[in-house]
C-alpha cells in the first residue's frame, strides 16, 4: 500500500508538472488588426542592439538573468547607463535599478517601475527599448535636463514563477509572472503597510530620489474596450488629498501624454474604472486612492504619481509601443515642466489644511460615459 501511495504520489507529481508546461487552451476573442507610426520604434533583426522582446517578435520577454545580462552590456557600451541594486527580493535576488544621466548635479528625476505585477510586464520590455535608444541610437537628448531611473521588475520572485497559464486574461507574452511575489502577497496593496521587502526597498528608493514624476506601469483586468493605453492619477485634483500635484497631472500630462499617443496611433484615454465590469453601462467611477497603492501613497507624499493600465486584450507588441510612447512623452514634459512640478510639489507640502478626507461614500449619480 505505501508502494502503491508513492507512485501514485510521483504521477500525480509529474502529471501537474507536464500540464503546466503545455499551452492553456485558447480563451481570448480573436485580436483586433492594428497599426501605428510607433511601429518604427521597433529595430531591424539582426541590430546588435535588439532586445529579447524585439527579437521574439514580441512573443516572448525575457526572464530576470536575461534582463540583467542585457543592461549590463548597454551599461559597457555607453556612459549614459548605469545599473545597480537597491534591496533585495524575499528570495535574496537583487532589486535591479537603471539610472540614465548625462550627469550633472541637481537634475529631477522621473522614476518609472514595471513588473509590480509580474503577469503585467509591458512597461519592462518598453523600458529596454527606451534605454537602448538614449543610450545609443540618439535620443541622449531626453537627458539634457532630467535624469530617468528604471526598476525593470519590481515583483522579481512573481517574475520567475513563469508560466502560460499565468494571467490567462491578458494578451501575450507566451508565458507571463504572477500577481503575488514569494509569499503570494499583492506589492501593489502594500505601500501603506510595508510588509515586503521589494516595496519597503521601493519606498526608501522613492523617498531618496524624491521625483519629479513616479510612472507605475500595469495591464488591466477589467472590461473590453477599444482603447488601447490608458493612464489614472490618484483620484483627479476633486479627490486627490495634494491638489497641486493632481492638477499638474490633470492639466499638464494627461493631455501631453493623449496626444503623442495619438499622434503615434494608438487610442489612449483616462483609465475607465466600471461600477460593474459586466454592464458598462452603469457608469464609471472616479474615486480616491489609498495609500496602499502606489498613486495613492505618491498622492499622500506629494509626488505626482501616474497608473498606466494598458487595455489587457491588445495584442502585446501594440502594448509595449504604446508604453515607449507615453514613456518618452513623460521624460519630454517633466524637462519642460521642471519648474511647474517642483512649485506645485512646494505648495502641497507647505499646506496643512485643517479637514482631511478620510471617508468617502458613493456618489448616487455615477458619472457616465459623457463625463
Amino acid at each position: 500500500m505505501l508502494k502503491f501511495a508513492v507512485l501514485a504520489a510521483t504521477l500525480a507529481i509529474t502529471t501537474t508538472a507536464a500540464a503546466a508546461e503545455s499551452a492553456p487552451p485558447a480563451v481570448l476573442p480573436p485580436a483586433l488588426a492594428w497599426s501605428g507610426a510607433s511601429e518604427k520604434l521597433i529595430v531591424q533583426s539582426g541590430d546588435p542592439w535588439i532586445t529579447p522582446a524585439e527579437a521574439s517578435g514580441f512573443q516572448t520577454t525575457p526572464r530576470y538573468d536575461e534582463v540583467r545580462d542585457w543592461l549590463d552590456k548597454l551599461a559597457k557600451a555607453s556612459p549614459l547607463i548605469r545599473v545597480e541594486s537597491f534591496g533585495k527580493t524575499g528570495a535574496g535576488r537583487d532589486l535591479l535599478m537603471v539610472r540614465a544621466s548625462t550627469g550633472g548635479p541637481g537634475k529631477p528625476v522621473v522614476l518609472v517601475q514595471a513588473g509590480i505585477h509580474s503577469g503585467e510586464i509591458d512597461g519592462k520590455d518598453a523600458g529596454l527599448m527606451l534605454l537602448r535608444d538614449i543610450a545609443v541610437r540618439g535620443k541622449s537628448g531626453l537627458l539634457d535636463k532630467v535624469d530617468l531611473v528604471f526598476v525593470p521588475i519590481l515583483n522579481i520572485d512573481g517574475h520567475e514563477r513563469s508560466s502560460p497559464w499565468n494571467f490567462l486574461h491578458v494578451r501575450g507574452p507566451e508565458a507571463k509572472g504572477t500577481e503575488g511575489n514569494a509569499r503570494n502577497i499583492n506589492l501593489n496593496r502594500d505601500y501603506a503597510k510595508l510588509d515586503t521587502p521589494e516595496v519597503r526597498a521601493m519606498v526608501a528608493l522613492l523617498r531618496r530620489l524624491d521625483p519629479a514624476l513616479y510612472i507605475d506601469c500595469h495591464v488591466s483586468g477589467g472590461f473590453d474596450m477599444q482603447y488601447d493605453v490608458t493612464y489614472t492619477y490618484a483620484g483627479w485634483a476633486k479627490y486627490a488629498r495634494h491638489r497641486a500635484t493632481a492638477l499638474w497631472l490633470e492639466q499638464r500630462f494627461g493631455p501631453a501624454v493623449k496626444a503623442a499617443l495619438t499622434r503615434a496611433g494608438h487610442e489612449p484615454i483616462i483609465y475607465p474604472s466600471p461600477i460593474d465590469t459586466r454592464d458598462p453601462q452603469k457608469g464609471i467611477r472616479y474615486s480616491p486612492e489609498g495609500p496602499r497603492y502606489s498613486t495613492g501613497y505618491g498622492d499622500f507624499i506629494g509626488v505626482p504619481t501616474v497608473l498606466v493600465e494598458n487595455h489587457m486584450l491588445k495584442p502585446y507588441r501594440q502594448r509595449v509601443l504604446g508604453t515607449y510612447v507615453l514613456l518618452e512623452a513623460a521624460l519630454k514634459l517633466a524637462a519642460q515642466d521642471a519648474g511647474r512640478i517642483a512649485e506645485a510639489k512646494a505648495i502641497d507640502r507647505a499646506e496643512r489644511p485643517r479637514q482631511l478626507l478620510t471617508r468617502w461614500a458613493p456618489a448616487k449619480q455615477p458619472i457616465g460615459w459623457g463625463g
